[in-house]
């Protein structure tokens, strides 16, 4: 497999993924992306993104909890539930936080109708996992994991000093997202190793999982365009 990057968290499995996906630069540039940072992105798209994100995070903490139930091991069964724990409590919060203030309480968000691109994207990684296995639902979660990271990383040194995003772009590029996203890495090479062996490029289920990854990164692409196009007026549907 190829060598990693600095934005490979060492995980040789996430360099070959990442590389190998058509649509992983336009997940990492798109103008919804380039927007938070130069600060340009309407707040009205922003808290749209915001309330769908917090739908989507509700259905992605349930495909992580099925990681414990697909998992071989109690190492991955404790990172699969640390990540759920994160979810929960930490980047769930980020979202209530920021909504509260603009006058969105909880129940709000936690009614919102879902976005087609929200409906695609969630169902699908569930879908990974409910019909594959643990790797199957780790090539669908890893996208949205380190592509949010590398974004945040990005963001962190390129961004406008007087972004209004800035609390957004700090969370991902923070240490403790990071410290996760390390985990995460470690974990999915050990459980390729594991059940793969050491030369899973040669083996048919290798391509696979490169489709699974690639397919996610394309779902991702799509929820920023989402994000892009809408505007929250506070109805709680998918405007």
């Amino acid at each position: 497999m190829k060598q990693t990057a600095n934005t490979d968290w060492g995980s040789p499995v996430i360099a070959e993924w990442r590389s190998a996906a058509p649509m992983w630069q336009a997940y990492m540039h798109h103008p919804f992306v380039e927007r938070l940072g130069d600060g340009s992105l309407p707040k009205a798209s922003f808290l749209h993104y915001l309330v769908q994100d917090y739908v989507f995070l509700i259905h992605f903490s349930r495909a992580w909890a099925l990681g414990v139930v697909k998992s071989d091991s109690h190492h991955e069964m404790a990172v699969c539930a640390a990540i759920v724990n994160a979810l929960a409590h930490d980047e769930m919060r980020l979202h209530v936080g920021i909504c509260a203030r603009e006058g969105i309480a909880e129940a709000e968000l936690f009614a919102a109708t879902e976005a087609d691109a929200n409906l695609a994207y969630t169902r699908y990684v569930i879908d990974a996992g409910v019909s594959g296995d643990f790797l199957d639902l780790m090539a669908a979660l890893a996208p949205c994991v380190f592509g949010y990271a590398e974004i945040g990383t990005r963001l962190a040194r390129e961004a406008a000093p007087d972004t209004p995003y800035r609390e957004w772009i700090d969370t991902y590029a923070g240490e403790d997202y990071q410290a996760h996203c390390r985990n995460v890495a470690a974990m999915i090479d050990r459980a390729v190793a594991d059940r793969l062996g050491g030369e899973p490029h040669r083996l048919p289920r290798w391509q696979a999982l490169h489709k699974r990854f690639a397919m996610a990164t394309r779902l991702e692409v799509d929820f920023w365009q989402m994000g892009l196009d809408g505007r929250w007026e506070g109805t709680g549907a998918a405007q």
